[in-house]
């Protein structure tokens, strides 16, 4: 990943959010759905066999530096894997970034049905997120980041109401007392499951590009809405299709995306030229 490691000067170190999607080491080439036709027999889009888990991690670690030195002092990566090598993959993380970089990971249930005929299926993805200093850019206020309150919670303890008629609830915790209001919802928790990859991967939605593995729009806007600021630099250094790359556009952020697939290449521009044309317009 020779333009990675090769940033210019002014850019290296600046990035507060660095979103990275590798192949999951599952094997096997992927195709791209090209109009109407199927991804499997579709045009290439990329290899994703690499002759063991050792030989993933290999290609995978001189990544993970470089994205780590690419990193503001508040920058943080999220490193999206499934069960085949997130395992390891964190171990790797942990000696690059150091094990107290580690933040939290998100798991994320894209929604698709289980296909083990034997033992649990596995239907969850997993985020590992790590910050490249003390501290990262978190938005936890957001409201990407909140979710209603059940209506057993508001009809029992949000029964106060301010000035203003907004409905609260006051808490008092080791002596201070904490004021929630029921309009702002409760902050999300670790498990994601309303970012469906149908969003991206039906052919009937004008999400989809046809490009294997795309991931929903819903999922990358709510993550660079946590990690990172207006006008902050965003990275994907495997940029895919382009949805870290739309959504760091859609939200007014300033973005770099390196993929070594023209395909990508091709797919990501397109759309991004889509998007741009409909904000001129």
């Amino acid at each position: 990943m020779p333009l990675l490691s090769e940033l210019d000067a002014e850019l290296s170190g600046h990035f507060d959010l660095a979103y990275m999607d590798p192949p999951f080491n599952a094997g096997g080439e992927r195709g791209a759905r090209e109009k109407k036709g199927e991804r499997v027999s579709g045009r290439l889009a990329y290899k994703d066999a690499w002759g063991g888990l050792d030989a993933f991690l290999s290609m995978l670690e001189p990544r993970l530096v470089a994205v780590r030195d690419a990193l503001s002092a508040v920058g943080s990566l999220w490193l999206h894997l499934d069960h085949r090598a997130v395992h390891d993959a964190k171990v790797l993380s942990d000696r690059i970034f150091g094990r107290t970089s580690f933040q939290g990971e998100v798991i994320w249930v894209p929604g698709n049905g289980g296909k083990r005929r034997a033992g649990p299926s596995v239907t969850h993805q997993t985020i590992l997120i790590y910050a490249r200093g003390r501290e990262m850019i978190w938005n936890g206020d957001d409201p990407a980041l909140r979710e209603r309150h059940a209506q057993t919670s508001l009809r029992m303890h949000f029964k106060n109401v301010d000035a203003d008629g907004r409905n609260y609830r006051d808490r008092k915790i080791a002596g201070k007392t904490y004021r929630y209001y029921a309009d702002l919802g409760r902050r999300i928790g670790s498990v994601w499951s309303d970012c469906p990859s149908m969003r991206a991967n039906t052919p009937l939605n004008s999400e989809a590009t046809g490009y294997p593995t795309q991931k929903p729009e819903s999922l990358l806007e709510r993550i660079v809405r946590a990690a990172s600021l207006e006008n902050s630099l965003v990275l994907d250094p495997m940029h895919g299709s382009g949805t870290t790359l739309t959504a760091a556009e859609r939200l007014s952020r300033r973005w770099l995306g390196i993929d070594q697939s023209p395909l990508a290449h091709r797919v990501a521009k397109a759309r991004l030229s889509k998007l741009c044309s409909k904000n001129d317009s």
